[in-house]
């Protein structure tokens, strides 16, 4: 283990973090909140821990695959120990694990919360608390990688390390390219989402907290009805379109912007995406007209095609509490966790190229079953795939339902809720969407649970954003060996 260059790395990571503090603390200051301490303090101990760290380079700046896992989960942790002060220090969430909660949730992009009164937190904090969403959502390593001039060999295994799929790879030589690139088409999104937002009667300030969530597929609003505050049809369509948008591939934009839009239509996942999207949508519409939930077909489609998108894209948004839905309708939504959008994109959930091989290969099994002399392989977008790649994903969605059990049997023994909260407070928070069913849906929050429960749903967020392995690399002891 390379402990210079990575303690190297967090330094950077923290300093980072510091400037990232100072548009909130600006916002504190221009509208004289009592939260100027709080974000003063946080930036100035994150300045001075940084500069201790980077200060003297190390002579080896080696990033292993090893070192590559540690760096990316610690900068999560680091960024999220660090990213909940203001909250703590100015007294708005007082519990230190409420304040770590909200923080870890907001970074991973999932939209859980313990604020029972969102709308009375001052601006600056209902800034930061969506700005995670968006700092969190393209990746913070992937930005680190994105401004400062480092050699693709050492930042290769932080890029993949972090990056959400089955498989990472470059869109240009550079590695750095890459990384702008995505950001790029990342400002750009999110920019043009402000734009129409504001045309459809938002105020600036919403309008940016609203996208920076969309951007992230995190769902944190400055309202406490969510998206349902402003009861318009337009901002429902809009967000619903811009959930989507941000759960695609980002390569495939790449390809659109340089030409080869036919590459990026032949894309399986993107097809699969939107077909589940459609089949969800119907099975939810005709549920909620069938039970007359609302009064035409049209708000049955309306409400229906928003929290379809909202739980698909794992982004976590509400115009309604589906946990009073129908059965049927709750069970869409509650797979629709598992599935999530696509790979290299920003939403979380299982990602559907994974969700793709996993059909895939059960086939392969069932046809060699009838004929195991069958030559056959498990295809995707015309080509055959790696088996290792095929074993990676069996793998992980093996790791995913152990972490799932084990965890929703930790959360049920605080006692503090019953089944369903349990196994969707998990499920919620593994898969990075934000509410679950019942006392934790739309209309709650996670506030009850105690700081044990916290705590456990917490990890569950790293760990779902991370995709398992850097957060569970940190507990083996082979790990820390030099």
């Amino acid at each position: 283990m390379n402990y210079k260059m990575t303690f190297h790395m967090l330094g950077q990571i923290a300093l980072v973090e510091a400037v990232l503090l100072t548009i909130p603390f600006f916002i504190a200051v221009g509208r004289g909140e009592s939260t100027i301490v709080a974000f003063a303090i946080t930036i100035i101990a994150l300045t001075v821990l940084g500069a201790l760290a980077v200060v003297k380079p190390p002579k080896n700046k080696s990033i292993r695959h090893r070192e590559g896992f540690v760096i990316v989960a610690l900068s999560w942790v680091t960024m999220s120990l660090f990213g909940c002060l203001p909250f703590f220090i100015s007294g708005y969430i007082p519990g230190f694990i409420d304040s770590l909660f909200e923080t870890v949730s907001g970074f991973t992009t999932t939209g859980a919360t313990v604020l029972t009164d969102i709308e009375s937190l001052p601006s600056s904090l209902l800034f930061w608390r969506s700005f995670t969403h968006w700092i969190g959502g393209m990746g913070v390593l992937v930005f680190v990688i994105a401004i400062l001039p480092k050699s693709d060999i050492k930042t290769m295994h932080l890029f993949t390390a972090e990056s959400p799929g089955p498989k990472v790879g470059k869109l240009v030589s550079k590695l750095r390219f890459t990384a702008r690139i995505l950001y790029a088409i990342y400002v750009l999104f999110t920019l043009l989402e402000v734009v129409l937002l504001l045309i459809g009667g938002m105020s600036f300030f919403d309008s940016l907290i609203h996208a920076f969530s969309t951007a992230g597929t995190g769902g944190f609003s400055n309202k406490n009805m969510s998206v349902g505050h402003y009861d318009s049809a337009y901002i429902d369509a809009v967000i619903t379109i811009f959930m989507l948008l941000f759960a695609v591939n980002f390569n495939l934009y790449y390809l659109i912007l340089i030409g080869n839009f036919k590459s990026a239509i032949r894309s399986e996942e993107l097809r699969c995406m939107f077909t589940v999207f459609l089949v969800a949508l119907i099975a939810v519409t005709v549920s909620l007209t069938t039970a007359q939930v609302y009064e035409t077909f049209g708000e049955s489609l309306r409400y229906g095609a928003f929290q379809v998108a909202s739980i698909m894209t794992t982004t976590g948004f509400s115009t309604a509490d589906f946990a009073e839905w129908p059965t049927l309708a709750q069970a869409v939504l509650f797979i629709l966790m598992f599935i999530g959008g696509c790979a290299g994109s920003t939403a979380g959930g299982l990602k559907m190229s994974r969700v793709i091989i996993l059909f895939k290969n059960g086939l392969l099994h069932l046809r060699r079953s009838i004929n195991p002399r069958a030559v056959a392989y498990v295809k995707m977008d015309g080509h055959a795939l790696d088996a290792g790649l095929c074993g990676n994903v069996l793998a992980y969605f093996g790791m995913l339902m152990i972490t799932l059990t084990v965890t929703t049997l930790l959360v049920a023994a605080t006692g503090t809720y019953g089944l369903i909260e349990s196994l969707t407070a998990s499920a919620t928070c593994l898969n990075n969407v934000g509410p679950g069913l019942g006392a934790i849906g739309p209309s709650g929050n996670f506030a009850a649970y105690n700081g044990f429960a916290k705590l456990v749903l917490s990890f569950n967020m790293l760990v779902g954003r991370l995709e398992i392995l850097p957060m569970l690399i940190l507990f083996l002891p082979k790990t820390w060996r030099a």
